[in-house]
């Protein structure tokens, strides 16, 4: 982790003259669902400093909050009553150069794209399996995002964030993340947990040296097969996941989603082999510790939902793991087709499906 010298707590004077609160602000523009809400107040976080700001405020400071990325990651039903804080705080740049790391931080605001595509121009390896994740840097540990064999664990240093009742910013390590599939200590709110307690406002992470390829996956393996490339460098395999991830998932700039709805359930060996017993294509992934990825998508083809709507909410014809906004899709259609598939799904292998995106 970074010395704390190079990293400052925040120090300078905070003053709420210096914060802009919008009211009634239509958030379909950032919500990559292209939801229909309203949010009461908004104030967009530029700065850790900000964020003091907020907390110091008269009347903010007291007033519910819900915190705001890329949008990548939710569901709105409704408007939105509390604050919404609108993290948009950028920069990214090499803070170390150890033996065996490269040490990056990024502002939480950057889109996480484009951290990859920067530290790759850089001459930084080592996340280019995330390639075309949506979603800010600052959201990336929350979710623990990952795809093709990497998640934001592996390769997170710390993470920066400022407590919504002191004001007081902090570094965490990866370590005291919490971190599990698709979750982390930032969305739990149990006992220890920081959901809706803190702010994320920076990011490090850390480069292994040197660069080893992480391979293995079925779509890694067609590509090396049809190329005929079997020492893939970084930049290859930037290249593959994105051609990969464009030709099954939807642009949300044209067709309105949430990526991945759906996690992938991990089931016991044992579990597995029954559903194999009765189902014997459905696609699954052995894990290190016994235990067994099944593939959410498979099973919900396998259900017949590809292509199938309830109003403007649809299955995407492509990738059935993908719901998507066909227009002027509501909250409310969205969470019912959700909920449909689940039925679905318990139906046919007893296994229920949880939702990735945070349903608002």
């Amino acid at each position: 982790m970074p010395e704390p010298t190079q990293h400052p707590p925040i120090s300078a004077p905070p003053s709420a003259q210096d914060l802009v609160v919008e009211t009634d602000v239509n958030l379909r523009p950032y919500n990559t669902f292209g939801l229909p809400a309203v949010a009461r107040r908004l104030v967009r976080i530029r700065s850790a400093l900000d964020v003091r700001r907020v907390v110091d405020h008269p009347e903010l400071g007291r007033a519910p909050k819900f915190v705001l990325g890329g949008g990548s990651n939710l569901v709105l039903t409704k408007d939105v009553e509390p604050v919404v804080l609108k993290v948009e705080i950028p920069g990214m740049r090499l803070v170390e150069e150890r033996p065996d790391a490269w040490i990056v931080e990024a502002g939480a605001g950057v889109v996480w794209h484009e951290l990859v595509q920067w530290t790759l121009d850089q001459g930084y390896p080592g996340l280019e399996n995330m390639a075309l994740i949506p979603g800010t840097a600052g959201a990336a540990p929350v979710q623990n995002i990952g795809a093709y064999g990497l998640e934001a664990k592996d390769r997170l240093e710390a993470v920066e964030i400022v407590d919504l009742v002191t004001g007081r910013a902090a570094v965490i390590p990866a370590s005291a993340c919490r971190f599990g599939y698709r979750d982390s200590i930032f969305k739990q709110s149990g006992f220890g947990g920081l959901a809706g307690k803190s702010v994320i406002t920076r990011v490090w992470m850390r480069l292994p040296r040197p660069w080893q390829p992480v391979l293995g996956y079925l779509e890694i393996e067609r590509k090396m097969a049809e190329t005929g490339v079997t020492a893939p460098d970084a930049r290859q395999i930037f290249d593959w996941i994105c051609a990969v991830r464009r030709a099954k998932l939807p642009d949300p700039a044209v067709i309105g989603n949430a990526g991945s709805f759906f996690k992938n359930p991990v089931v016991t060996a044992e579990q597995c082999r029954d559903i194999i017993g009765r189902d014997p294509g459905i696609v699954h992934y052995p894990m290190p510790d016994g235990s067994v990825k099944l593939a959410a998508g498979w099973m919900i083809d396998a259900c017949g939902w590809k292509g199938k709507s309830v109003g403007d909410a649809s299955v995407y014809d492509k990738q059935a793991l993908v719901l998507v906004n066909k227009g002027d899709a509501r909250g409310a259609e969205v969470v019912t087709l959700a909920r449909a598939i689940q039925e679905s799904v318990y139906g046919r292998f007893g296994i229920r499906l949880e939702p990735e995106p945070v349903v608002v």
